[in-house]
């Protein structure tokens, strides 16, 4: 049935009712912190530059007649970074976004990201942040995270695991021994020991393919089980807006936060250094352009705001994907109001 129906409508409001008491308790949460909520653009001159991330394209028509094209964009990110060029210490949005060839149980082409960052301060706050809001949803919807059989008890010790660490525990590889001092991967390297442990991978995948393999079919769906997981120090090359570790250059400030299974937030400690920034979104274009026979420009005034940018830390917490295992909902289109179905 269409979700206009009475019928169906009847069914989902208990659900988008408390969508509305969970986003009016991070609201307040947030502020009682001195964050200023913040409402980044819509369209965007870039819509972000990660190999596989697919944007909706749309046309800037000026007074002339002239047109140009912009993007509507995959995450606030880019202009909440300008914001803190331009002085702001700590920000969060509730930010509509928009993905292409997203669809799914935990995917919808339009949906809510919770983005929040922190001014002169280390990642670890804002890994702190991220448990904190799962222990508020479940203090505010119900006691448990759940999400197809599996339970999450958000007031429980987080686990800590770095992706290295997973790798061996989940899927028996060596993660750290193919990768360069640098932090660049060895495909022929992964291949052989994905493939010793059962992975089917080609010959045509590159290290980043086969990573993306063994974390989805081996690892993800163990994590956040029982208790919220925090998986960090991502290898280098699968951080291209995070800062190398201080302590291993093959390895970033990135973190993922787990429950039930499903991937919550996606977070950093901020690269802020242009030049750098600029060749990590070049190659990703240049194999964007190889796969996808598309490329999007790059954000020139991102870049030159990266120069003033201070030193910070930041998340993405996909707010649709809480609320659905705070109140146990199956689909991500059961927690939205008006959700695109055809």
């Amino acid at each position: 049935m269409p979700w206009w129906t009475p019928e169906n409508h009847a069914d989902r409001r208990p659900l988008l009712i408390q969508r509305g008491r969970l986003k009016t308790a991070i609201r307040a949460h947030f502020e009682a912190q001195g964050f200023t909520e913040v409402e980044c653009g819509a369209l965007v001159v870039s819509p972000g530059n990660e190999t596989h991330l697919h944007a909706f394209e749309t046309r800037l028509t000026g007074l002339d007649g002239e047109s140009r094209p912009l993007y509507l964009h995959t995450s606030p990110e880019f202009a909440a970074k300008k914001l803190l060029a331009a002085g702001e210490t700590k920000i969060f949005d509730f930010a509509r976004v928009f993905r292409n060839r997203e669809r799914g149980r935990l995917h919808a082409p339009e949906f809510t990201m919770l983005e929040w960052y922190r001014a002169q301060q280390e990642y670890r706050a804002v890994i702190d942040d991220s448990l904190a809001l799962l222990k508020l949803a479940a203090d505010v919807v119900g006691d448990h995270l759940r999400y197809r059989g599996a339970e999450c008890d958000p007031h429980a010790e987080a686990e800590w695991l770095t992706v290295a660490e997973a790798f061996t525990h989940f899927a028996g590889i060596d993660l750290l021994a193919t990768l360069s001092p640098a932090g660049e991967g060895d495909a022929v390297a992964l291949r052989a020991r994905a493939r010793r442990g059962g992975v089917d991978v080609s010959d045509q995948d590159d290290w980043s393919d086969m990573f993306s393999k063994i974390l989805t079919l081996r690892v993800e769906p163990r994590l956040g089980l029982e208790r919220p997981c925090v998986l960090c120090e991502y290898p280098t090359c699968e951080a291209a807006l995070a800062r190398v570790s201080p302590r291993d250059a093959r390895v970033a400030e990135r973190f993922e936060l787990y429950a039930c299974g499903v991937e919550l937030a996606n977070g950093f400690g901020e690269l802020t250094d242009p030049v750098q920034q600029r060749s990590r979104f070049e190659s990703a274009m240049t194999k964007k352009e190889k796969l996808y026979g598309q490329r999007y420009p790059l954000d020139e005034d991102f870049l030159a705001a990266l120069a003033h940018m201070p030193p910070a830390s930041g998340v993405a917490l996909g707010f649709d994907r809480l609320v659905m295992l705070a109140t146990g909902a199956p689909n991500i289109h059961d927690v939205l109001w008006t959700p695109l179905m055809s």
